[in-house]
């Protein structure tokens, strides 16, 4: 006779049995017991003090990651400084094409006429222009002005490798601390300057004055310098030369291997990244002898 697969041990009827009772108690439970959520008590004051303080840290954070402006000359505003300033690079590349030309903005008014930025965005930023003294501030003089346009012969001019601050003072726009810039600048080298150009290394000068001062003054005893052939200059003497670093070096043979040799000083102007404006000053120092 087979034997049965349904027979179970007395201890198995026991967990059975205790199995079934679980279920039995935990479906009373289910049916009679009240499972709603009770409604929670909420303070409104409180409530409304925890979020007020919640957006004020929202507040300070976002401050702090905004990009703060600090005071500046709007005249030196790069890609990347424009770009912050939330400049769209249009209004960038006016400013820099105004600039290439050797002129000055000299207030908002001017600024917003060249770059054509939105009344909106200039309100915001020209709080942070810092313009040079002698436009912010210009002094007027009792003492005398050279005022007379006519041109000067060499002669007639002062030596401005000799020149003293007063006597640069006597020029219209010309006051101390500009007149102070020009004799640092001269001084910066041993022999002063080499020609009348270098006065465009001079910050402030601004054309109109420029003009002026070159009637009065020029240089009548250059400074000395070595010139470097340009179809044969090396990159550490190229980087001697003012406004040329490495980068513009190396760009210049690069250049000159292209070309199989300069055939002339303004052929430089064709390099990537050279400081067109300054040109005239970087010829100082070169040939093609």
């Amino acid at each position: 006779m087979k034997k049965s697969h349904f027979k179970f041990t007395k201890g198995q009827r026991s967990g059975i049995f205790i199995l079934l009772l679980i279920i039995a108690v935990l479906q009373s439970l289910y049916f009679f017991a009240d499972f709603s959520s009770k409604e929670v008590s909420i303070n409104q004051d409180e409530l409304i003090a925890f979020q007020n303080e919640i957006d004020s840290l929202r507040l300070v954070e976002k401050e702090t990651r905004q990009t703060k402006i600090f005071p500046f000359n709007p005249n030196y505003i790069t890609d990347y400084k424009g770009y912050t300033l939330g400049m769209s690079p249009t209004e960038i590349d006016r400013l820099l094409k105004f600039r290439e030309q050797n002129k000055w903005v000299n207030s908002a008014k001017q600024f917003q006429e060249v770059t054509k930025v939105s009344e909106s965005l200039l309100n915001t930023i020209s709080p942070y222009f810092k313009f040079p003294e002698w436009v912010t501030n210009p002094k007027t003089s009792t003492s005398f002005k050279y005022q007379n346009n006519t041109p000067k012969t060499f002669d007639q001019k002062i030596n401005l490798n000799t020149a003293t601050a007063k006597q640069l003072q006597r020029v219209n726009g010309i006051g101390e601390k500009l007149s102070d810039r020009v004799i640092k600048f001269r001084n910066k080298f041993k022999e002063g300057f080499i020609a009348d150009v270098q006065l465009q290394d001079v910050y402030g000068i601004s054309p109109e004055v420029l003009k002026r001062l070159l009637n009065e003054f020029t240089v009548k005893t250059p400074r000395q310098i070595e010139k470097f052939n340009l179809n044969n200059v090396t990159i550490e003497q190229l980087v001697t030369i003012q406004h040329i670093d490495y980068e513009i070096a190396y760009e210049i043979l690069d250049q000159r291997t292209l070309r199989e040799g300069f055939k002339s000083l303004d052929e430089l102007t064709k390099v990537k990244d050279f400081p067109v404006d300054k040109i005239e000053i970087i010829k100082l120092y070169l040939t093609l002898n």
